[in-house]
C-alpha cells in the first residue's frame, strides 16, 4: 500500500509517512449547516495519530509560548509534573510517545529578550521527543532541584511563573511539596521572583491555532456521525430499548473505533404526562422526545454535544410543532449568545447581554457555556452555570479570540400538543470564535432527529 498519510491533513501539517499505513483522517471546513446522518470519518492509526499530536505540539511550542510569555511580561515559567500526577498544562506538552511525565519531569521556559528565541528546557532525567532541551546531568548534580535553581540562577530571571491558581484548576497545577522544593532550592532574592501562573497556563489551554482548526471539524464530524447512529432504528427499538442501552452502546461504538470519551455519555427521556428526564432502565417508547449528552477525545482535543430526536408514532412523518418550536427558541437563544461573544468581555458580561437578548424575544433561556478543547470542561471563562444564571467567579476571566468553546444552553417552551406541558429544550454545539465572529465546527441542530418508520 502507498504511503499517503491523512491526504488533507498530512499535506497540511506537513508530515511525512514512510511506512504507515494509508488513512484518512477527518478534515472538513467549518460549516454552518449539520448533516443529519454524517457519513462516519476512517479513524487514524495510533501511530499516525502521534505524528499530528506532534507536529501541533511543535508548532504550538514554537507559536503560542513566545507570545503568552511577552504579552503577559513574565521571562520564565516553569512547571513541574510527577508520574501519574501530571500538571494540567504538562499533560498538553508531552509528544505523542509519552504517555506520562516520567519520574518528575520539570519543564522550564525562558525568554532572554531582544527578540531572541524563548530556551525550552527540561531538567529531567529523560527527554519529550527533541522538543525541549536537556539542561540536566545527574552524574555531575545529582540533586534535581540544585540543577533546576542553577538553571534559573544563570539566567537571572525578572519574573518566575509557576503553576498557582486559587481560581482555575487548570492554573494550579503544582502541588505543595513540589512548590516548597522550588523555593527552598531559590535564593531569597530569587524566592521574591516567584509569581502566579495562572495565566499563561489558561492561555496556552484556551488558544486553538490555525493548524489544529485545520483538524477541529472534522473530530466533531466524527462525534456526529457515532451520534447519529445512536439516534436511528439501528439502535433504537420503540417498547424495548432503554435509554441505557444508548448509552452503552455509545460506550462500545467508541471502544471498536479506539476513540476516548472525556465523559459517561448521558441519554434522557422526556415523554408526553411525565415531569422530569427519565433515564435509566426507562424504556423508549414511540412518541417519545430523546436527548442525548456525548463527547469524544481525539487528537487530544475533545468535543461536547447534546443533540434532540423524536419517536415517531405510527403513521407521523414529523414530530409534533410544539417539539419543532421548542428546538427553534433553543436556535435562538444560541443565536443571542454567539452574537454577544466580544473580546475582552468577561463570560458573566456576555452571560448577562445574551440573556437580555434572549429575554427580550419573549425566550426563556439557561445557559451553561464553556471553553472546548483540550479538556471538555477547558479552561478560560464559565459563561453561566446550569444552576446559577447571575454569573460565577471563574466567569469574571475574559475571552479571547481564537478559541474554541461548547455552546450549551437550553430554552423552556410549552408543547401545545402534549397539554401546554413544559419542556426543557437542552441543545449544545461546538463552535470556534475568531474574535469576530463565532462559527460552528460542523454545523448546528436545527431539525429534531426522526427515529422509526424507516429512519
Amino acid at each position: 500500500m502507498t504511503c499517503k498519510l491523512a491526504a488533507a491533513i498530512v499535506a497540511s501539517l506537513g508530515l511525512s509517512c514512510a511506512g504507515a499505513r494509508a488513512a484518512e483522517p477527518p478534515v472538513l471546513p467549518m460549516s454552518q449547516t449539520e448533516q443529519a446522518h454524517p457519513s462516519l470519518p476512517e479513524v487514524l492509526t495510533q501511530r499516525d495519530r502521534a505524528k499530528v499530536v506532534d507536529a501541533i505540539l511543535a508548532d504550538r511550542l514554537e507559536t503560542v509560548i513566545p507570545r503568552l510569555m511577552r504579552e503577559q511580561g513574565v521571562d520564565m515559567w516553569v512547571l513541574v509534573a510527577r508520574e501519574y500526577l501530571e500538571d494540567p498544562v504538562v499533560a498538553t506538552m508531552l509528544d505523542g510517545e509519552s504517555m506520562r511525565a516520567r519520574r518528575r519531569t520539570i519543564l522550564v521556559f525562558h525568554d532572554p529578550g531582544a527578540g531572541k528565541p524563548v530556551e525550552r528546557l527540561t531538567v529531567s532525567r529523560y527527554g519529550l521527543g527533541g522538543l525541549f532541551k536537556p539542561v540536566w546531568n545527574p552524574d555531575a548534580q545529582p540533586d534535581q532541584w540544585k540543577a533546576l535553581a542553577d538553571v534559573i540562577a544563570a539566567r537571572d530571571p525578572k519574573k518566575i511563573a509557576v503553576n498557582t491558581s486559587p481560581l482555575s484548576a487548570f492554573g494550579d497545577g503544582i502541588t505543595l511539596s513540589q512548590h516548597t522544593e522550588i523555593v527552598s532550592a531559590l535564593s531569597p532574592e530569587l524566592r521574591t521572583r516567584l509569581v502566579s501562573g495562572e495565566g499563561l497556563s489558561i492561555g496556552w489551554l484556551e488558544t486553538r491555532t490555525p493548524m489544529e482548526m485545520k483538524i477541529y471539524p472534522g473530530i466533531v464530524r466524527l462525534a456526529h456521525a457515532v451520534l447519529a447512529e445512536g439516534f436511528s432504528s439501528k439502535v433504537i427499538k420503540p417498547g424495548v430499548t432503554t435509554a441505557d442501552d444508548v448509552v452503552w452502546w455509545y460506550r462500545e461504538r467508541l471502544a471498536r473505533l479506539g476513540v476516548d470519551t472525556w465523559f459517561h455519555p448521558s441519554v434522557g427521556i422526556t415523554r408526553q404526562g411525565e415531569k422530569g428526564l427519565l433515564e435509566g432502565d426507562a424504556v423508549i417508547q414511540k412518541g417519545d422526545l430523546l436527548w442525548c449528552d456525548f463527547g469524544i477525545t481525539y487528537l487530544r482535543l475533545n468535543t461536547d454535544t447534546q443533540h434532540l430526536a423524536y419517536v415517531l408514532k405510527d403513521g407521523e412523518t414529523q414530530a409534533p410543532a410544539g417539539l419543532r418550536a421548542g428546538l427553534a427558541a433553543a436556535n435562538a437563544v444560541q443565536d443571542a449568545l454567539t452574537s454577544s461573544f466580544k473580546v475582552g468581555e468577561t463570560g458573566n458580561a456576555v452571560l448577562a447581554a445574551a440573556r437580555a437578548k434572549a429575554i427580550a424575544k419573549g425566550l426563556r433561556p439557561s445557559i451553561y457555556t464553556h471553553p472546548l478543547g483540550y479538556h471538555g470542561h477547558a479552561a478560560g471563562p464559565a459563561i453561566g452555570m446550569w444552576d446559577d444564571q447571575d454569573g460565577v467567579p471563574h466567569g469574571e476571566f475574559k475571552v479571547h479570540a481564537d478559541t474554541a468553546w461548547s455552546i450549551e444552553l437550553s430554552a423552556f417552551a410549552p408543547v401545545p400538543e402534549w397539554g401546554g406541558q413544559e419542556v426543557q429544550f437542552r441543545t449544545e454545539e461546538d463552535a470556534f470564535y475568531d474574535g469576530k465572529s463565532v462559527r460552528y465546527l460542523d454545523g448546528r441542530q436545527t431539525a429534531l432527529t426522526l427515529i422509526g418508520a424507516g429512519r
